[in-house]
Parts: structure tokens; sequence; C-alpha cells
């Protein structure tokens, strides 16, 4: 098998598809760099393209192979059996000598031994000429496999400004790796056109988080694990981490609400080690509760809002230090 986008940039979904497609039906991979057309490479883009893929899990054989470091190869297989710049009305080389995709393409898929081709259904027009190109070049052509394109509601192709349309998008929208990826592997090789399920994504994000453990869910969300609590149930990443964050970062009062609650909170809190594991904080909450202490006017004192995560896990969620700092006045 071979993967091989162009250097654009970050992987739009569908050619994210094409990848793990590849990766999952394949026995060995071929990571190709097809720059053949200058003007739409971008600065970066292959950095970009391998970002992307080691991000997803997927990895390769063989590769990068860049087709441009490959053009003298391209024109040689080309001059050895004959084959005309024009070929089937098509141009297989520039006037400046530099090889067009399709010279290019079979090339390599000759000389890389590649077996089985899947490729994106907007490819099925070239499927002849690749084939011509290839019994000209003395090589049985390749099984080529055609698969659905992602698109977008007027049917076609995802704009990569579409929201979630690049697999950049879906990381910073806080998606975990692995949920993208077990997204594009139950799509397999789609018979049809589909479109973008962001439900789906969220949904297996959310199971993802949920497995993580409490240490990895802390490091992925850049919080201490003492405010993991906080983030439990959250949807993707950046939910995660402003539940935290809406905890950890001091809040703004002008005033401190109940000062018997907090007097007797901070009598319970004092005696107690810097950080607190489940059951201490949920002991703290239980005994205000049990004093009828107003549990509301604790989580305003020391969230700054009225509502938001379990009171014990903001209580466990707060260094003692802080948490005193907060509720004294």
């Amino acid at each position: 098998m071979r993967f091989a986008p162009s250097p654009t940039g970050t992987l739009h979904v569908g050619t994210a598809l094409n990848a793990v497609a590849n990766r999952t039906f394949g026995d060995w991979m071929l990571l190709r760099i097809d720059d053949t057309d200058a003007v739409r490479n971008v600065g970066g883009g292959e950095v970009g393209v391998i970002s992307d893929l080691r991000w997803l899990g997927v990895d390769w054989d063989e590769g990068p192979v860049r087709q441009s470091e490959r053009a003298t190869r391209h024109i040689e297989a080309a001059e050895a059996v004959g084959l005309p710049q024009r070929f089937e009305g098509v141009m297989l080389w520039r006037e400046d000598g530099a090889p067009t995709y399709h010279l290019a393409s079979v090339v390599d898929d000759v000389d890389f031994g590649i077996t089985h081709v899947i490729r994106g259904s907007d490819h099925r027009p070239h499927e002849p000429l690749h084939a011509a190109l290839h019994r000209a070049l003395g090589s049985e052509p390749p099984v080529v496999l055609h698969h659905g394109l992602v698109v977008g509601g007027d049917g076609e192709k995802l704009s990569r400004r579409a929201e979630g349309a690049t697999v950049a998008s879906l990381r910073e929208a806080g998606h975990p790796a692995e949920a993208v990826r077990a997204y594009l592997e139950e799509l397999g090789l789609p018979r049809h056109d589909l479109h973008l399920d962001r439900e789906r994504i969220r949904s297996l994000s959310t199971d993802v988080l949920a497995a993580l453990s409490d240490e990895e869910l802390a490091a992925r969300a850049r919080v201490p694990v003492a405010a993991v609590d906080l983030m439990r149930g959250a949807h993707d990443l950046v939910e995660a981490r402003a539940l935290a964050r809406s905890v950890l970062d001091p809040p703004r009062l002008d005033s401190l609400p109940s000062p018997e609650t907090l007097a007797r909170f901070v009598e319970l809190r004092t005696p107690l080690s810097e950080t607190l594991d489940k059951e201490q904080a949920k002991a703290i909450v239980r005994e205000l509760k049990a004093v009828g202490g107003n549990l509301r006017g604790l989580r305003v004192a020391l969230t700054g809002r009225e509502r938001g995560p379990e009171l014990w896990a903001v209580v466990r969620a707060l260094p003692r230090d802080e948490a005193l700092r907060r509720a004294l006045p």
C-alpha cells in the first residue's frame, strides 16, 4: 500500500480517512509525498502531514519519499520505453522537464512494488490512464479500490474551512487522538460519500476521556492530578480544561458570603494535609451539610460561581493553602 498526500499542511479529515484505511488494510505501507505540483505546496506542509499522522498513531514502513527528488528517475523510466510527452491526451512531463503527477505516481508504484491502491473516488477518472501507463512501462496495474469522500452540506468535498474538516481543527477542539482514529476506523472504506459526524466523534471522545487514568487525564489537560475529578464527564479536553480552570483560577470577590460556614470550613481543612484524597474531601462536605452550612456560599467563596462541579471535587482540587486563602476574610 501507499499513502500519498500532497504537502499542503494539516490533513483534511477525508485524507486522514485514506491514511487510516491504507494502514488498516495493508500489510506494508509507503509514505509518499506527492509534491510534483509546486504551486499547491506550502511551506511546512510535509511537517504538518507527518505531525498529524503521528498524532493519529498512523505509522509507515518506508518513507517519506518525495516525488520531487525522483524526477530524474521518472523521466528515465518514460524514455526507456519510448513514452511520448503526451500520452492518451495527457501531459506526462512539462516543458521544463518536470514530471506530472500521473507519470510520477505510476513510476513510483512500479518501483516500490505497490500491489494495492486505496484512494478517494475523486481519483476514479485517473484509473484507465494509470492502468495504461503501467502496461506501457511493462508492469501489471495494482488492484485499485475507491472510497467515498467526506462532503459538506452541498454534497461537495468538505471545505477545509468547515468546522472539524481538518485533523488540526479536531485536535484544537479537544478531541483526543484515540477518538478521531476510532471514528475513521469505523468508517472503513465507505462505498458512498458521507457527511462528517461531529456528534459521533464527540461521543467517542467522551468514552476515551472516561477511560483515562487520573494521571493521564490530568497530564493531557495540564492540570494537577488533584483536580481530575472536576473533569470527569467532560466531552473533550477543551471542556475538561475549562472545568478545571473554573476552580483552579482564583475567583474575584468583593466580599465573602456565609462567614459561619467559611469559618467551619477553615477549622475542618486546616489540620489536614496539603492535598486531600476523595474521602477526606467528601467528609468535609458531609460535615458542613450536617450542621446546616451554606454549601452554595462555600462554593462561591472557593470558585466565584454558584454552580459547577461537585463541591467535594472543588475542595479536593484546591491545595490547602489556596483553599484557606479563598475562605479567609
